[in-house]
């Protein structure tokens, strides 16, 4: 069924529009006009020489260029240096030496060796990108290079926004929205991926995500299907589903379970059945659904308080690290993790109504029952007022945010809870849009769309303030060179579960 919803995606070019060059700051960030993109055909270009083009938008596709040459005679190949750049610091500021712990291959450059001249270039590589850095490494003393209509063939699936808001609350939340429609439009390819440049896969807290934004923007529910039936059919030995799955060269099952992002199957299926009244889907996807509550609700002790298994992992949010380990275990994630099993569970309860399986339904009652009870009376801390996780009694937004979500608290206190964890100069922050999504979620659950609105102002609207095009993978205001795998040379600046935006501003943070 995957195979037969796989989309053919939508191709058109688009030309760079002008050649730029850093501006001179003291963060060298930034990227300044220096010439058309027209001046380019009369220039030409030796050995050592470099320039940056601009294409003016974020785009996921090819490549291509005419390569020509000036001089006596190209008696030589001329090998060139391409950097792929989603913000400006990826082509003003080195991708070597690299110290970030995933593999260094996703580094976004090319090694390009022309033999003959001249000639049209098409890079067969899919590149991710707003900016391109060109450098000559070598030609010959007999000649120099010249390039001519240097152009993207973008590619998506995404098509025709069908729902954009004649009006906004504010100039800021309208270019939010912008940037919030760019990223998921960016990653919507044969599937929806968590990032074109990187990891280039389906995940399945993203599609959560990225579903919720497409049926309020290009309601293209065909790829929603499609990615669901990859998951259901890509299961693992022992029932659970992967917490990513692979496209290419033939569709596979991913080497890591997270058990948050298993638990939220059904959730997806859900929203998807509320989006489409589709319940034919709905019924058949609901055995794998149910399977993924059932094998998470296993690390459930007797007294209802969810224990992490050695084996698999709870994702939750990232933390800064220079490696993996590092990186996964900075927040404790008992409470959140509790919380969100139990709102998985109550989203499996409705799913299981609505396909007429009642005896499930209230099975997973009985869960929710054990759980909110064990939630409330062993990591709710009364005299700080916020929920506590692990032995150190960790505070954080992770926990109140899910514990939230799960309503395990009467509405007001959870509220209380929220306002007062956002205060605490202790309290763990997110890293992630991932986290913040569900922050902002928690707070309009709790009656603080006001509250919401401005954190998204705030969080997301720092962004759009450095000029990006697109959303980012992981953003932390206060530590903008923080990044969860050790090196901000392999971020991804345009990532799936920053989309969100744009699903609160058009259901009006209600």
């Amino acid at each position: 069924m995957a195979e037969v919803l796989k989309p053919v995606l939508k191709e058109a070019p688009y030309p760079a529009i002008a050649v730029v060059a850093p501006r001179q700051d003291p963060a060298g960030v930034a990227l300044e006009k220096v010439y058309s993109i027209g001046a380019l055909d009369e220039k030409s270009f030796k050995d050592g020489d470099s320039f940056i083009v601009d294409f003016g938008e974020h785009y996921t596709g090819y490549l291509i260029f005419d390569l020509g040459w000036a001089g006596v005679s190209c008696d030589a190949p001329a090998r060139l240096r391409l950097i792929f750049g989603e913000v400006s610091t990826d082509v003003t500021q080195p991708l070597y030496p690299y110290k970030g712990w995933i593999s260094a291959s996703w580094l976004p450059d090319e090694i390009l060796n022309v033999d003959f001249l001249p000639q049209q270039v098409r890079i067969a590589r899919r590149h991710a990108f707003r900016y391109v850095r060109i450098e000559v490494i070598s030609t010959s003393s007999n000649f120099s290079a010249t390039f001519r209509n240097i152009q993207v063939r973008a590619v998506s699936s995404a098509g025709v926004d069908r729902h954009q808001p004649a009006n906004y609350d504010s100039p800021l939340l309208r270019d939010i929205d912008r940037v919030s429609i760019r990223t998921l439009h960016e990653c919507m390819q044969t599937s929806f991926e968590d990032g074109p440049k990187r990891d280039r896969r389906l995940w399945v807290g993203d599609l959560r995500l990225q579903a919720l934004v497409n049926y309020a923007s290009f309601n293209n529910a065909a790829l929603v299907r499609r990615c669901l039936y990859l998951f259901a059919g890509l299961q693992r030995a022992d029932g659970y589903i992967t917490a990513c799955v692979y496209e290419q060269p033939t569709p596979r099952i991913g080497e890591v379970v997270l058990i948050d992002y298993a638990a939220l199957f059904g959730c997806i299926v859900l929203d998807y059945l509320h989006a489409t009244n589709d319940r034919d889907t709905a019924a058949e996807l609901w055995p794998v659904a149910r399977q993924q509550l059932e094998l998470a609700l296993n690390n459930v002790d007797a007294q209802g308080l969810f224990v992490a298994p050695q084996q698999d992992y709870v994702f939750i949010d990232w933390n800064p690290g220079q490696d993996q380990s590092e990186a996964l275990q900075g927040l404790d994630k008992q409470a959140a993790m509790q919380g969100l099993l139990i709102y998985s569970c109550r989203q499996g309860m409705a799913l299981a109504r609505a396909v007429g399986r009642e005896e499930d339904a209230a099975r997973l009652a009985e869960n929710i029952a054990l759980m909110s009870q064990a939630a409330s009376r062993r990591l709710f801390d009364s005299a700080l007022g916020v929920f506590v996780s692990g032995e150190h009694r960790q505070v954080s937004w992770a926990s109140q945010a899910w514990m939230a979500l799960a309503g395990v608290l009467p509405q007001q206190q959870m509220a209380q809870a929220l306002e007062h964890v956002m205060t605490m100069p202790q309290a763990v922050r997110p890293l992630t849009p991932y986290l913040y999504h569900h922050m902002v979620d928690a707070l309009i659950r709790c009656g603080l769309s006001q509250k919401a609105k401005k954190l998204v102002e705030t969080y997301w609207g720092a962004m759009v303030k450095t000029g990006t095009n697109t959303f980012w993978e992981a953003f932390d205001p206060e530590n903008p060179m923080s990044s969860p795998y050790g090196s901000k040379q392999i971020d991804s600046y345009c990532h799936a579960w920053s989309c969100t935006p744009s699903y609160f501003i058009r259901n009006g943070f209600t």
